[in-house]
C-alpha cells in the first residue's frame, strides 16, 4: 500500500513499518527459539507432538505447543505476548505506529479502498493472533517436567582458560536462559513496549532514508 501511493510520507511510513517489522519479528524468533530451549526438561504425552518429524533440533513446531506456557515461564510468556500485540497493532506498541502512519498516508492520498480494506485485513489476522494469545495464558499446558529428571542432581565444571575453578551442583528448575538470550529479548521486547517515549530516533532515520530514496 505504501509503495503504491509513492509520496515522501508513503515512503517513510514504509520505510519505518519495515524496521519495526524487523525487529518484532526478530523478538518473537529469538524467544521461540528459547522457548524451545525451556522444553528439554519437559515432556509431552501429547500423540501429535509424538509424531513431529525432528522435534529434537525444533522443539516449536505448532502453536498448540504454546498452550498454557504462561504457566512455565511467564516472562518470556509476556514478551511474546507484547511482541504479538504489536503484530496486531494495539496502542501504544510499536506496530500500531507503523499501521497508522501506512494508513494516514493512503487517506490523505486518497486511497479510501484500500486503506478499509487494510483495516479489514489487519482486523482478521488479529484474530488469529489473539488465538495465540489465549492458548498461552488461558489454557493448561500439556508439558510436566521429565521424572527423570525431578529428583537428581546435575553435575558441571567452571573451566576459564582451559583452568578448573569450580565444580557445581544444580537442579533442573536452576536452568535459566544465558544472560545473551536475556539482553536481547529484553532489549527488543522494551523497543516494542517503550517506543512511545523516544519516537524521534526512529521517525527521524526512517524520514532521512525517505528523502534519500524518493529524491536520489
Amino acid at each position: 500500500m505504501a509503495l503504491s501511493i509513492n509520496s515522501i510520507e508513503s515512503i517513510q511510513a514504509f520505510i519505518f513499518y519495515l524496521m519495526q517489522y524487523s525487529l518484532s519479528n526478530l523478538n518473537a524468533f529469538i524467544i521461540i527459539i528459547s522457548i524451545g530451549f525451556s522444553f528439554y526438561c519437559y515432556v509431552n504425552d501429547d500423540k501429535e507432538f509424538k509424531e513431529l518429524a525432528d522435534k529434537n533440533n525444533s522443539p516449536v513446531q505448532l502453536i498448540s505447543q504454546l498452550k498454557g506456557y504462561f504457566y512455565i515461564n511467564p516472562v518470556l510468556a509476556l514478551s511474546l505476548a507484547i511482541t504479538i500485540f504489536s503484530f496486531v497493532g494495539v496502542p501504544p506498541l510499536i506496530g500500531f505506529f507503523a499501521k497508522q502512519m501506512v494508513l494516514s498516508a493512503a487517506l490523505d492520498n486518497g486511497y479510501v479502498f484500500i486503506t478499509l480494506v487494510g483495516i479489514l485485513t489487519s482486523v482478521i489476522s488479529a484474530v488469529y493472533y489473539l488465538n495465540i494469545i489465549k492458548q498461552i495464558f488461558f489454557d493448561k499446558p500439556d508439558y510436566k517436567i521429565n521424572p527423570e529428571l525431578l529428583n537428581i542432581n546435575l553435575h558441571g565444571n567452571i573451566i576459564k582458560n582451559n583452568v578448573f575453578i569450580q565444580r557445581l551442583t544444580f537442579k533442573t528448575n536452576n536452568i535459566i536462559l544465558s544472560s545473551s538470550l536475556t539482553i536481547t529479548i529484553s532489549v527488543l521486547t522494551l523497543v516494542v513496549l517503550l517506543f512511545i517515549f523516544v519516537p524521534q530516533v526512529w521517525l527521524s532515520m526512517a524520514n532521512i532514508l525517505a528523502l534519500i530514496i524518493f529524491n536520489p
